[in-house]
């Protein structure tokens, strides 16, 4: 399929690298899943995890729509709020150090850190997690998943599952190894019992307050960072008891720090987000 020429962004949160496209100032001609296939493949196209438009709101500074490198559209990307809070803060939309993003998650606040007239750091408010089965979704049951016992291709694993205006399932092992991010992580993401499919993340517990973090992510493979996953962790942590509420989570890409607020319920997601480069497509 042929497009129109458009101008994007390159940008990464951690790692977790997306084309992003100012819709304030372009205009998307035909399929925008197709679009979000072609410019994620590493080889033909940009090169990323999926496609971010940056577009105006009725409601808030902005508007995020977010679609994988498979198409699909996911509700939420917590790496890639933070990069539209810096491109909207940086190209000047809304010159505002506290912002509000629409998502298909609903409206979200972010606070900017500013660094020689640029933001370096974002802290969003991810909201309260969804803990019931049916806000997931997944058919597993109970009021909440929480160490459910799974077994995949001879492994038995325990599953917590948390939305953090999308679908995860949290597992905490002793080693994130190659062998269950890419192997089993894909067979979770499409097991039935997640109508929706879902995020996946293996888990190593360092200290209470310290993991480490492997994410296969749903519709675009393992990615270097999930913020949305990373959230989700500091629930699970809780909810198992294996880490506190206030957590440094080490990705693939770098360091997010989490804190599941016990007067809020909300989940605070502090990290970086950087400006690669620009052009046209």
């Amino acid at each position: 399929m042929r497009f129109t020429k458009m101008r994007f962004t390159k940008m990464h949160g951690a790692g977790n690298d997306y084309v992003y496209v100012n819709c304030f100032q372009e205009e998307i001609v035909g399929s925008i899943p197709e679009l979000a296939i072609a410019v994620s493949d590493r080889r033909i196209g940009i090169g990323s995890d999926g496609l971010i438009l940056i577009m105006p709101s009725e409601k808030a500074d902005a508007r995020m729509r977010m679609f994988n490198a498979d198409g699909s559209e996911s509700a939420m990307c917590g790496n890639g709020i933070r990069c539209v809070a810096k491109y909207v803060y940086d190209h000047g939309i809304a010159k505002k150090e506290n912002l509000k993003i629409e998502t298909g998650a609903g409206v979200l606040s972010l606070d900017l850190e500013i660094s020689d007239g640029l933001v370096s750091r974002v802290c969003v408010d991810m909201g309260e997690p969804g803990l019931e089965p049916s806000v997931i979704p997944t058919t597993l049951p109970g009021p909440k998943v929480v160490n459910y016992p799974l077994e995949y291709g001879g492994h038995n694993l325990f599953a917590t599952c948390v939305s953090m205006g999308n679908p995860h399932c949290v597992i905490f092992v002793p080693e994130a190894t190659d062998e269950l991010v890419l192997q089993i992580g894909p067979m979770i993401e499409n097991d039935p019992r997640f109508p929706k499919r879902t995020n996946v993340e293996f888990v190593e517990v360092l200290a209470p307050g310290e993991v480490n973090q492997r994410t296969w992510e749903r519709g675009s493979g393992e990615t270097w960072a999930c913020g949305t996953g990373a959230s989700a962790v500091c629930v699970a942590g809780v909810l198992t008891g294996v880490t506190n509420r206030r957590i440094l989570n080490h990705l693939r890409g770098g360091d997010l720090v989490l804190e599941w607020n016990e007067a809020t319920n909300h989940v605070l997601m502090t990290g970086p987000a950087v400006e690669v480069f620009s052009g046209d497509w």
